[in-house]
């Protein structure tokens, strides 16, 4: 008898497990095509915050995105956004944690936030433009 592929080596979690951890992970992410779609709308229901800093924000960023990095996210900065406004963060993509770091500032903030799986790398590679 072979032995079992390192994928296979551990078991897969209980469909129930699985159904609930995945289900759990729609809480903290959203995906570009997503972001894209709720953009084109026209009335997004979140503000989007590019978190990389002002040089990159400047050279390409997704429509609609405001800059604000990451290390600069305090209170003060976000006065103007009633309570309940939720945040999606965005950084350069899935080799980068700096939308990581945005999204515990906001929520050490008290504010809701998810995170744009993916980030600029995702959203070019879905063939979207970015405004610069």
């Amino acid at each position: 008898m072979s032995q079992p592929s390192a994928v296979a080596a551990v078991p897969a979690a209980p469909s129930a497990a699985a159904l609930a951890h995945f289900e759990a992970g729609f809480s903290f992410e959203t995906d570009c095509w997503d972001v894209h779609d709720a953009l084109a709308g026209g009335a997004p229901d979140f503000v989007l915050l590019d978190v990389r800093g002002t040089e990159k924000y400047a050279a390409g960023h997704v429509p609609g995105a405001l800059d604000l990095a990451h290390r600069k996210i305090v209170a003060g900065k976000l006065a103007d956004f009633p309570a309940a406004t939720l945040f999606v963060v965005y950084c350069a993509g899935p080799h980068c944690n700096g939308a990581a770091r945005a999204a515990v500032r906001l929520a050490r903030l008290g504010r809701p936030v998810k995170l744009m799986a993916g980030g600029i790398t995702g959203w070019l590679d879905e063939g979207f433009d970015l405004a610069s």
